[in-house]
């Protein structure tokens, strides 16, 4: 695979996936794209339906990284990292669940975090001086990243989240580990988290001392695994419809996982697949898409946390994609928009915002009638999609799961009027004592506890 940085012009220098999973970010403050997403070949996709979910990522991951990684890595990688089931189960005509929440974290993000981990586990050698993965999360990329390189040798972790600002579970999976992972409580928001990882990449002094490298959707080791699971779904359901539209609703905040399921449409053969960008109330790419520009803002606190961002990384990726120009910042933030080149982006997906309100009152409602819990960032997504099947009949839909509704207990369990069961990897560490270093949301706090 040769990846490119989205500020970097045709013309520009090229990286092969395993310099770019070190990496983390482009040398020119850019994120890696590929430079090509050529079709899965008929002869790939024919064995398809007969296959797990690890076989078929197995098959998604060869086409996508091509011959750079060998199937003697490839293969363990997958199977060790992909040991959790993915379920499809449908709660409504026409309208499925792709349940990604069944890993060691409850949360979808548990798929991208491991298979990184030990690609970069079978990919660093031996004698290469210690790295440092530097991440922001709102919730869930937190305690995916923190398990999956706990304890690895030669890495460290760092974790960077908002101070009071993710629940309480979800805190305790990776405040509660120590070892090699040291979580850090940023006084502010995640965007304040996700700017001081961006200014730590861009500080040469603190990159050559530490070796640092991210492991959220900014790097390309965890945003390529997230294909898998749409060609997952994908292959479960084409046969049902195969002419039919399928969507896609996404539950979206940094944007990582549309990203993915972008590239999973022009590589891997969904060509009748569609998106739904659901989102909160932190809203700025629903705006652009209804032609209203792009423009970044403070994010606005809701109960669907781990998507209350107001300014998207991976928007950079998307308009890339889709023509917007080598530099991936100005123009598209500034102005009133960059207009892609066709395919545009309103034929491949459409935005669509939702309130608290309206999120509580899907979560009450499904549960009312189907007995169906779900935490507040599926349940923004089944908005996304019921809104979507109504303009669009005769389509099918998938919302993408992306949590335990246990996670969120103090925002469901009001709702619905029950206790849910809280799931073992949940459960072990909520009585373990927490630690977790207070910064303010400046660079030289940050320096201070990494250095």
């Amino acid at each position: 695979m040769q990846l490119i940085s989205t500020r970097g012009g045709p013309n520009g220098p090229t990286w092969t996936f395993k310099q770019a999973l070190f990496l983390g970010q482009a040398p020119d403050g850019g994120l890696f794209v590929p430079a090509t997403l050529p079709p899965l070949p008929t002869a790939y996709r024919t064995p398809l339906p007969h296959l797990t979910f690890p076989e078929r990522s197995l098959i998604a991951a060869r086409h996508l990284l091509g011959h750079e990684i060998p199937d003697d890595i490839l293969h363990p990688v997958i199977h060790h990292a992909l040991d959790f089931p993915v379920h499809l189960r449908e709660i409504e005509p026409n309208v499925h669940l792709l349940e990604l929440f069944h890993g060691p974290t409850h949360a979808f993000k548990d798929i991208g975090a491991r298979f990184m981990a030990r690609m970069m586990s079978a990919l660093r050698d031996d004698d290469s001086p210690p790295i440092t993965i530097l991440t922001a999360t709102s919730g869930d990329t937190g305690g995916a990243v923190a398990h999956a390189f706990h304890n690895l040798p030669g890495i460290r972790v760092a974790i960077l989240y908002p101070l009071g600002k993710v629940s309480p579970r979800q805190e305790a999976q990776f405040t509660t580990l120590g070892g090699n992972v040291t979580a850090i409580a940023v006084r502010g928001a995640f965007d304040d988290c996700q700017r001081l990882v961006r200014q730590a990449f861009a500080d040469p002094d603190l990159n050559a001392r530490l070796s640092l490298t991210s492991a959220n959707s900014i790097n390309i080791g965890r945003l390529l695994p997230q294909t898998f699971y749409y060609l997952h779904a994908w292959t479960e359901l084409e046969p049902t419809a195969a002419d039919s539209e399928l969507l896609f609703s996404v539950p979206s905040g940094n944007f990582g996982n549309l990203t993915a399921g972008l590239f999973a449409r022009r590589s891997l053969g969904m060509s009748l697949a569609r998106f739904v960008a659901a989102t909160n109330e932190n809203d700025v790419v629903p705006a652009y898409l209804a032609g209203r520009g792009f423009h970044p803002r403070a994010s606005v606190e809701t109960i669907s946390s781990a998507m209350d961002v107001g300014d998207p990384s991976n928007f950079r990726r998307i308009v890339h994609m889709f023509g917007g120009g080598g530099h991936d910042g100005g123009s598209v933030a500034d102005g009133p928009g960059v207009e892609p080149t066709p395919p545009t982006l309103r034929e491949w997906f459409t935005g669509s915002p939702w309130t608290d309100t309206e999120t509580r009152e899907c979560i009450r409602d499904l549960w009312r009638r189907s007995g169906v819990a779900i935490d507040p960032h599926t349940a923004v997504g089944l908005l996304g999609l019921r809104d979507e099947l109504w303009r669009r009949p005769g389509a099918r839909g998938v919302v993408l799961a992306t949590a335990h509704p246990a996670k969120f207990a103090e925002t469901v369990e009001p709702l619905i009027g029950e206790e849910l069961p809280v799931p073992s990897g949940i459960a072990r560490v909520m009585d373990l004592p927490r630690r977790s270093v207070v910064i303010d949301p400046e660079l030289k706090a940050l320096r201070g506890v990494l250095v």
